[in-house]
């Protein structure tokens, strides 16, 4: 798990996205709620929520859940994005 001080300041969630499509999630614009957007990782069936602003904190959350979730690590997303 990366520290705040390593994740980017402000990340784009398609960006993020893409990046997780590429790692074995799918990804669901209905199945979020309002601006938010799910994704599901495929092996699990277990899903994630993107919210449209990953800042810093929010961002750190996110991850915190997908390598729960997953088996995929800060370092897998960042080499796909």
């Amino acid at each position: 798990m990366p520290t705040r001080s390593e994740l980017p300041s402000k990340l784009n969630r398609d960006k993020l996205a893409k990046a997780l499509t590429r790692l074995g999630f799918i990804i669901s614009k209905k199945g979020g709620k309002g601006s938010h957007i799910k994704a599901t990782f495929i092996k699990t069936q277990k899903s994630i929520t993107l919210p449209s602003n990953l800042h810093k904190h929010v961002l750190y959350y996110v991850i915190k859940e997908i390598e729960k979730y997953s088996d995929i690590v800060w370092d897998d997303i960042k080499k796909e994005l």
